[in-house]
C-alpha cells in the first residue's frame, strides 16, 4: 500500500478544490482569465457593434465565469460582486452605452447578470432531479 501525498488543493475538470471548499482561488483564476479576455477583445476590436460584443463576450469571457458554476457557485456577497465586477468592464467597452448605468446596459445588450444566471441554472438542476430528466445510470438517486 501507498500512502497518498496531501495536498492544499487539487484541480479537477478545470475546477480548483481547496481543502474548505471555498473555491475562491478557482473563482480568482477565472475572474484574471476573463479579465485578459477582455483586454484581447478591447486590443483587437477597435469598433464593436452591440451584437459583435454580445457575441464576443459570451463565447470568449462569459464561458470562464459561466464553467461548472453549478459546483463552486459563490455565496458571499464580495465574491458575486467580484465576478459581477467583470461584466460590469465588459459592457463600459462599447462606445454606445457610455454614460448609462450597468442595469440600462444589461437591458440594451439583452443580458442578465451573472447573479441571476447561476440561480437559474441551479433551479433548471433541480428541476430535473425532481422531475427525474436527469439519466439514473449517470447520476443515480438514492432513496428519501
Amino acid at each position: 500500500m501507498i500512502p497518498l501525498a496531501r495536498v492544499d488543493k487539487v484541480k479537477d475538470l478545470g475546477v480548483w478544490f481547496d481543502e474548505q471548499l471555498s473555491f475562491k482561488e478557482h473563482m480568482h483564476d477565472n475572474i484574471n482569465k476573463a479579465y485578459s479576455m477582455l483586454g484581447t477583445i478591447k486590443r483587437n476590436f477597435k469598433y464593436l457593434t452591440i451584437p459583435t460584443f454580445i457575441l464576443l463576450y459570451k463565447n470568449m469571457v462569459r464561458s470562464y465565469l459561466d464553467y461548472c458554476s453549478s459546483v463552486w457557485s459563490p455565496y458571499s456577497k464580495c465574491d458575486i460582486e467580484d465576478l459581477e465586477k467583470v461584466q460590469i468592464r465588459a459592457t463600459r467597452l462599447l462606445p454606445e452605452l457610455k454614460g448609462r448605468n450597468y442595469i440600462d446596459r444589461l437591458k440594451v445588450c439583452k443580458l442578465p447578470t451573472l447573479h441571476y444566471r447561476r440561480i437559474r441554472g441551479d433551479m433548471i438542476d433541480t428541476y430535473k432531479i425532481v422531475s427525474g430528466k436527469y439519466d439514473n445510470l449517470a447520476a443515480p438517486m438514492l432513496p428519501i
